[in-house]
């Protein structure tokens, strides 16, 4: 790329275009990647964290001390490390302070740091004050024990610790999340107990696998008491990849009728929970929930009721529905991406990330058990040029009051180091003249013992696991505490049916010559009387239950089937199935039926043929519908007609030619779609060209009357009367009384059923 540098006679470097935006990007990259969005796995701190925990512990806002405004740590760390907003700095600090985000909370807030419902209604930072807490010491115990390297703030003026020296994987236990460029992080929080658990297990026996370390650390322990759902073995899993899924649901008690919600999972606002559950209330999705509301307080932080219509709902089927459709279960994505020891961005499972932590937390006590041996060397040192004093102090004054270079008589005289004579001179005569030889030589003897361990232990591995060990067990004993997140297997949540989510209710759909729907309660209504638009008539109309579809069926042949409780109110016109449904070209609906899937139905065309189907048959959710019935050429499709016996019903059909004929139903076959058989002989010709066609169709049985509208006249035939034009499947039929052989409209007396 240097090649192609240029520069001009200004000396201005010149550079190609697309070398500078691919350079520019790729650092930018870059330092999104390592300097802002994710963590170092020593710590587990991004660069903003580390910079307020370290500011807030330079302002000496150890866990004890008085709170300060919030907005003087912020200043702080604004002026001093961290050159960027202030708004994205405090929420960073905010999210620290929070106990429903943070599993073991850095710091300690005083004012209002935000709430469950909403984590972003904290106050200014001119309001809030904070100090750290009293696990923060954990980070930054061994800060100036010459643990960590120190670097160059953003202007050169001061120094801040590349990484805190982290006492415990940090990176696992409060977890962290981020976006970086081309990559992110996910990962979650875990018990501080069972983490330390795992790391003294790999102390013990390095080559565990991850299965062994699942025995202590089980899954993921989140700031909230909701369950763990996820099955063991997806939570083993996502610990041998570093990436997965974790699913959490709500904690629920019954409490006389109501149903108490007692603690929501992760990051899950109750108020948005109440929204959703009323939603559904609104769309009368719940008709078994009578009552909702919010009683959370103080004492109880999340209390939602849910109150069922009566005792006879099931609570465990109305929990698993909103546990599929709200926020009552949760899944959170698990991406264990953290930069390792080596400086580069991975996502590491469990063993990889706690085992390279072992590594930093053994170079970290390395270098602390070092800085401690090299103190006491120098102290030794000193301590031995004070011996020599307090045994000659009579010769030492002399030199010092008479040579005009004491410091090299002293050398001379007493074999002393450069310091040790610097450390003299320094040195009061009251000091002097108090130092007593016991004292010297008893913290003598007490500095050479400390060098001899510090010695041994750094020249035994095993002395230092042994002492790595240790100092995670007692902070576990002092910061640790019992997990919150249960584990616990349960079925996976499912919604309920559609059909069971409305209240039943009787309904009766009527339809209009026009195509407007409307839908009216109860079985009592006269659909004729009703009132329709200017040049709109009834149609049809079918009678079912709230939970039912409603099939409409069009002029060509197709079935279209709507939810009875989506369909409008009859207080108005309703409104146009052409805007809920997209018939072809031309189509006209010709009526409308309502039943239990496994009724029958009998459909059929002008033209005179027809079949029996199954009304499920006939169901499909498409706008567009679905074929059912092959219409011929010239012809429309009659009204479908509900079956009410496949073996008792007799067929009565009508021709504009004024022909009737009545054939036993089951002469028709039972198809789930097509055009049929042959009901009555109408030549084809005389179909295409509209000269002769079926009018009318019903179904009788046996006993009932029949009642044929002709024009302005009607004509009831009694039973008999019927019987005279049974005849053969497919036959002509035969002619009606003089006056009413244009029947449009014949009407079944139906026989009431006995009880």
């Amino acid at each position: 790329m240097g090649d192609n540098i240029e520069f001009d006679y200004e000396g201005i470097e010149k550079l190609p275009l697309k070398e500078f935006t691919e350079k520019a990007y790729l650092d930018y990259s870059m330092y999104v990647i390592l300097d802002r969005a994710l963590p170092q796995i020593g710590d587990g701190l991004k660069p903003v964290q580390r910079r307020i925990i370290y500011a807030m512990s330079d302002l000496g806002l150890k866990a004890g001390s008085k709170y300060k405004k919030s907005a003087r740590t912020i200043g702080d760390v604004l002026g001093k490390f961290h050159p960027h907003g202030d708004s994205a700095c405090y929420e960073a600090m905010v999210h620290m302070a929070q106990s429903f985000t943070y599993r073991y909370p850095l710091v300690d807030g005083q004012g209002n740091w935000g709430s469950p419902d909403d984590p972003k209604s904290f106050a200014a930072m001119r309001y809030t004050e904070a100090r750290l807490s009293k696990i923060s010491e954990l980070l930054l115990k061994e800060v100036s024990l010459g643990t960590v390297d120190w670097v160059p703030n953003f202007d050169g003026t001061l120094r801040e610790p590349s990484v805190l020296p982290a006492r415990i994987p940090h990176v696992l236990l409060n977890g962290i999340s981020g976006i970086a460029v081309g990559m992110a992080t996910d990962i979650p929080p875990h018990n501080l107990r069972e983490l330390v658990s795992a790391c003294i297990l790999l102390l013990d026996k390095p080559k565990s696998t991850v299965a062994d370390l699942c025995k202590f650390v089980k899954a993921p322990d989140y700031p909230t008491d909701a369950e763990i759902i996820t099955p063991m073995s997806d939570i083993r899993a996502m610990y041998e990849t570093g990436n997965g899924s974790m699913r959490m649901r709500a904690l629920f008690e019954k409490e006389g009728v109501d149903i108490i919600i007692t603690a929501l999972p992760h990051q899950v606002s109750g108020a948005k929970v109440i929204e959703q559950i009323a939603q559904q209330m609104i769309a009368k999705k719940l008709p078994m929930v009578e009552d909702l509301r919010d009683e959370s307080d103080h004492e109880n932080p999340t209390r939602l009721v849910i109150t069922p219509r009566s005792n006879r709902v099931n609570t465990d089927e109305l929990m698993a529905h909103l546990f599929a459709t709200t926020d009552l279960e949760r899944t959170y994505r698990v991406n264990m991406n953290m930069i390792g020891l080596d400086g580069r961005p991975r996502v590491k499972n469990l063993r990889d990330t706690l085992k390279e932590w072992l590594q930093f937390r053994t170079a970290t006590v390395t270098r602390r058990l070092q800085y401690r041996l090299d103190k006491v060397n120098e102290r030794l040192h000193l301590l031995d040029a004070l011996l020599v004093v307090f045994l000659n102090i009579d010769e030492v004054i002399k030199i010092i009051r008479k040579e005009d270079k004491p410091k090299a008589a002293l050398i001379k005289r007493f074999k002393l180091t450069e310091i040790q004579a610097d450390f003299i001179l320094d040195t009061r005569l009251r000091q002097l003249a108090r130092l007593e030889e016991m004292k010297l030589r008893e913290e003598q003897k007490e500095l050479r013992d400390e060098k001899s361990d510090l010695e041994k232990t750094l020249g035994s591995t095993q002395r230092m696991k042994t002492l790595i060990k240790k100092e995670l067990q007692a902070d576990a004993k002092e910061y640790g505490d019992d997990r919150r997140s249960k584990i616990v297997q349960r079925e996976i949540a499912q919604a309920m049916d559609e059909s069971a989510l409305i209240s039943v209710e009787p309904v009766t759909i009527i339809l209009s010559e026009k195509g407007w729907v409307r839908s009216a309660k109860g079985h009592e209504v006269d659909a004729m009387t009703l009132s329709y638009k200017s040049g709109d008539k009834y149609l049809s109309s079918a009678c079912g239950r709230s939970n039912q579809l409603a099939i409409f069926f069009d002029s060509t042949g197709r079935a279209y089937a709507i939810s009875a409780h989506n369909l409008p109110s009859a207080r108005g016109y309703g409104e146009p199935l052409s805007g809920r449904l997209k018939p072809p070209q031309g189509a006209r609906f010709v009526g409308v039926i309502m039943g239990q899937p496994d009724d029958l139905v009998l459909l059929s065309s002008d033209a005179g043929y027809g079949f029996v189907i199954k009304l499920e048959e006939m169901v499909s959710r498409n706008k567009a519908g679905k074929r059912v019935l092959s219409v011929p050429k010239g012809s429309e499709a009659l009204a479908p007609l509900i079956v009410r016996s496949y073996d008792d019903d007799w067929v009565v059909v009508a021709t504009t030619e004024g022909h009737m004929l009545v054939i036993p139903l089951n002469d028709l076959p039972q198809l789930p779609k097509g055009k049929g058989n042959k009901i009555i002989g109408i030549p084809s010709a005389r179909v295409a060209s509209r000269e002769g066609y079926v009018s009318a169709l019903v179904c009788v049985q046996d006993g009932e009357k029949l009642t044929i509208h002709s024009g302005q006249r009607h004509k009831t035939m009694k039973p008999d009367e019927v019987d005279e034009y049974v005849g053969e499947r497919g036959r002509r039929g035969k002619k009606l009384p003089q006056g009413y052989r244009s029947v449009y409209r014949m009407v079944v007396d139906i026989k009431e059923e006995k009880e």
